[in-house]
């Protein structure tokens, strides 16, 4: 049987983007994803200070008031993915896979959301980190701290079968953005639990871009698409 060649995926990195910025980039790529001009792609990225809420949408998560939000320079959006509120700020490698999902009709979306934690649990692997999943939550966490949170959005395709996803995924990369960002919400909602970084978790200073860098192989470990060249 003659092999298929897997599909090219574009992957570029932005040092920072403005989350709405973003946002418009995801749905105009998406768009063009689903009318075939343009290729499958992988932006990641950092924000500044952002909270956005899911579709989950419990403002009381939020702990500020608008002047407060004002006065500590943090944006807020409310957003198409699943999920509550979450954190984005300068230190978190944030992930936005753009991808068609069940063309031949066979669409696992709860596997693809497994997938995903599947990639941040291999990379910290590398680093002898256990990450692991909780019962009845989504994302990534080490111990009884998330380290990376996920929500997505499957948008269903107006040309084919299936779905092209959207957000992503929130890779919590230095110390200290349980004391900043994360302080003013209940993040995703969860009272019970706290948040991690990789700093925290392996002791030394770590670069952003030096993990996006780093994160690409596992990626397309669990996403085999064909990719050449560096961020």
């Amino acid at each position: 049987m003659e092999s298929v060649e897997p599909r090219l995926l574009e992957i570029s990195y932005e040092p920072m983007m403005e989350y709405g910025a973003a946002w418009e980039l995801q749905k105009d790529t998406v768009a063009k994803i689903d009318a075939g001009t343009a290729a499958e792609r992988l932006l990641l990225l950092q924000h500044p200070p952002t909270y956005t809420i899911g579709s989950q949408n419990r403002p009381e998560h939020l702990l500020l008031s608008a002047e407060q939000l004002r006065q500590q320079g943090i944006a807020l959006f409310e957003i198409d993915r699943g999920g509550d509120i979450t954190y984005h700020g300068p230190g978190q490698l944030v992930g936005y896979p753009l991808l068609r999902l069940g063309e031949d009709g066979r669409v696992d979306l709860h596997g693809y959301l497994r997938r995903l934690e599947d990639v941040i649990i291999d990379y910290l692997g590398s680093y002898g980190i256990q990450g692991t999943r909780k019962s009845g939550y989504t994302g990534v966490w080490v111990g009884n701290a998330k380290i990376c949170a996920i929500g997505v959005k499957f948008n269903r395709s107006k040309t084919r079968k299936g779905f092209v996803t959207s957000h992503g995924f929130a890779f919590n990369i230095r110390a200290g953005l349980g004391e900043e960002g994360f302080a003013g919400i209940i993040p995703c909602g969860i009272r019970d639990y706290g948040v991690t970084s990789l700093e925290e978790c392996t002791g030394s200073r770590r670069d952003v871009a030096g993990v996006a860098e780093e994160l690409i192989p596992y990626f397309l470990g669990r996403f085999p698409y064909r990719y050449s060249g560096k961020l």
